[in-house]
Formats: structure tokens, C-alpha cells, sequence
């Protein structure tokens, strides 16, 4: 009886054994990017970046991540939160009443991805571009995004500071001298041209004398008006004074009177026989030396001699009478004038003939010069 109960005792305890054994189970298969550590008794990631090869391309840097890796900008700044969560367990009764632990890969705790400057972590940790414009539109005018950063410009007019983000006006006026014929006056993002009185712009900077005599600016019925570079003067139509006579007169926008003194008149044998009255303008500062007016005889005799000169209004010497033919002289200006300016100036013809006769009328021609090169 002794043995048989030894034997039955064996085969229990066998029999015991035999069930825990088969209850103590432990899982040692884990998910893709994970391998069992026998050791710790658990899944732990694998580091893709040491064991696959040019993981990346592109010159992208490789991160290791719980169950995978990734690939971005080596620019990327990264944070990874090395703390990991216990595994799980699960405890149940054994057949014979005794606990059984199963052990089940820990499920890994996702890193939060930290990125550069103009980079944004995307809903799936990855970081992405930032719309600077849209988000925050840090330029004073215009916006440009790029990939990672972003661009300011500014409009017309305007150009970018120093700090690459403000504009500050462009002051076109003092960037040229010549962007205006008259003036330039500044204005925040443009510019514009002024003209002085007399005159009109064009072109949107050019300068245009404005012919008064034509736009409403009347003078007496017993003058005439002319106009000039930058205004307009009202003269007498019969400038003729004693004893000369008014001859003829011309209306048709040469405006010049014909005054003659009659032979019959003692007074008059002294005098030149007729003088005529002519206007011109010219503008101030003329390049010299210039031909600025021609005297020409109106009547021509046989067998005289023809001479001009220049007989009052050149004390200073800003003339000069140049005879070009026997019957005509050019008069040529050799200094330059300055205006708002008026010169009288008589320029004579003499004419002497074989039987000493001589004769002589004068042109007098007044001169405006303007107060402006234009």
C-alpha cells in the first residue's frame, strides 16, 4: 500500500506540474517597427535608422520613432520623448486556482515632433509649412510665402526698410533732377510735377507755355496783345509818335506797325524815314551763340549800297549784326540772356547810292525773355 501511494503521489505532483507549465504563457510575437526583449520581458522599438540602409533620401536626416521612422529637413529640430508606459498585463486563474500573468506588448507612447521656424506640426506629427501670409501677414504691404519662410515687397513706390518687413517712401524727386521740367513735389508712394504761371504741364512733366492772349486775357481796344514764354504783354496798336505817322499795321499774329515820317515834314530830315515796330520772345538762358532775327530791305534800288548796324540797345553787348547779303543782316545773339527780361533794341538800314543819296529806316525790335529755359 506504502508504494502504490508513493506512485499516485508522484503522478499528482506531475500532473500539477504539468498544468502550470501550460498556464504560465508569456507573448514574445510584437507589431511591425517592435521586437521582443527577453531580458526586460517586453516589445521594444527597433531603430530603423541604424539597421535599413540610406533610410532617407534627398539629403533628409532619419528619426528614429516608436514603431517606424522618419525622414525630414536636416533643418528640423526634433524632440522625442524617450518615456515609455509599463506593459500591460492581464491576470486570470489557473485550473488550479493559481494566477497566470500574460504579458502584452506595451503600446508605444508617440513623440511630439518639435519643428523649425516656418514649419508646423501636421495632424499626423510631421512637420509641415506655414503660411506666414495667412496666419499672421507680418509685411507692411505685400506677402510672398515660401517654404519655410516668407517674403515682403512693397508697392510701387515704396521700398523695403532695413528690418525687410516695413516700407518706407521713395523720394523720386530727390532720386533725379530731371524727372521734372519745373518742380517735383513728393508725395508718399508717388510723385508729381508742377509748372510755374504761364505755363501748362504735359506729359505729365513737361512744361508748356500757355498763350494767354488766346484764353481769355484781353487787352484795351487800342492795344494788342502778345504773348511771350511764361505771359503776356498788352502793347499800343499805333506806337507812332511825332511827328511819324501810323502806315500800316498787321494784325495776322506778326503784330508789327509801320510808323513813317513824312519828307514833307522839316522835322523828318534829320530822322530815319520809317520804323517799324516788331515783338519777339525768346527763352532765358539761350545756348550761344544763336541767330536769333533777320533784317531784311523791303525795297531795293539800283546802284546803292546797303549797310546795316546795330544803333541803340546794346550798351552791354549781348548782340551782334552780322550782314549776310547786300540786302539782308541776321542779328545774333552772343550772351546768354536772363529773364523775366525786355530788350528795345533799333537795328538801321543805310542806303547810299552814287549820287550821294542816302536814306535810312530802323526796325525796332522788342525783346522779351522768358523767365524760364523753357
Amino acid at each position: 500500500m506504502m508504494v502504490v501511494f508513493t506512485v499516485l503521489a508522484a503522478l499528482m505532483l506531475a500532473t500539477v506540474y504539468s498544468q502550470e507549465v501550460e498556464e504560465t504563457i508569456t507573448y514574445t510575437q510584437c507589431t511591425d517597427g517592435y521586437e521582443w526583449d527577453p531580458l526586460m520581458q517586453r516589445c521594444k522599438d527597433i531603430d530603423e535608422c541604424e539597421i535599413v540602409p540610406d533610410a532617407c533620401k534627398g539629403g533628409m536626416k532619419c528619426v528614429n520613432h516608436f514603431g517606424g521612422y522618419l525622414c525630414l529637413p536636416r533643418t528640423a529640430q526634433i524632440i522625442v520623448n524617450n518615456g515609455q508606459e509599463e506593459p500591460a498585463s492581464e491576470t486570470t486563474s489557473g485550473r488550479n486556482g493559481n494566477p497566470i500573468t500574460r504579458r502584452t506588448p506595451a503600446d508605444h507612447v508617440q513623440s511630439q515632433i518639435q519643428c523649425a521656424a516656418g514649419y508646423e506640426a501636421s495632424a499626423h506629427n510631421v512637420c509641415q509649412d506655414v503660411n506666414e501670409c495667412e496666419t499672421t501677414n507680418p509685411c507692411a504691404q505685400l506677402c510672398y510665402n515660401v517654404v519655410g519662410s516668407f517674403l515682403c515687397q512693397c508697392n510701387q513706390g515704396f521700398e523695403l526698410s532695413p528690418d525687410r518687413i516695413n516700407c518706407g517712401d521713395v523720394d523720386e524727386c530727390r532720386a533725379s533732377n530731371f524727372i521734372c521740367q519745373y518742380q517735383c513735389v513728393n508725395e508718399p508712394g508717388r510723385y508729381s510735377c508742377l509748372c510755374p504761371d504761364g505755363y501748362q504741364l504735359v506729359r505729365g512733366r513737361n512744361c508748356q507755355d500757355i498763350n494767354e492772349c488766346e484764353v481769355g486775357h484781353e487787352c484795351r481796344e487800342d492795344e494788342m496783345c502778345w504773348n511771350y514764354h511764361g505771359g503776356y504783354r498788352c502793347y499800343p496798336k499805333n506806337p507812332c509818335q511825332e511827328p511819324y505817322m501810323l502806315a500800316s499795321e498787321n494784325r495776322c499774329g506778326l503784330f508789327y506797325s509801320r510808323c513813317v515820317c513824312p519828307l514833307s515834314n522839316p522835322l523828318c530830315r534829320d530822322l530815319p524815314y520809317s520804323i517799324v515796330h516788331k515783338y519777339m520772345s525768346i527763352r532765358s538762358d539761350r545756348t550761344v551763340p544763336s541767330d536769333i532775327f533777320q533784317i531784311q530791305a523791303t525795297t531795293i534800288y539800283a546802284n546803292t549800297i546797303n549797310t546795316f548796324r546795330i544803333k541803340s540797345g546794346n550798351e552791354n553787348g549781348d548782340f551782334f549784326l552780322r550782314q549776310t547779303s547786300s540786302v539782308s543782316a541776321m542779328l545774333v545773339l552772343v550772351k546768354p540772356l536772363t529773364g523775366p527780361r525786355e530788350h528795345i533794341i533799333d537795328l538801321e538800314l543805310l542806303t547810299v547810292n552814287s549820287m550821294n543819296y542816302r536814306t535810312s529806316s530802323v526796325l525796332r525790335l522788342t525783346l522779351i525773355v522768358g523767365p524760364y529755359a523753357f
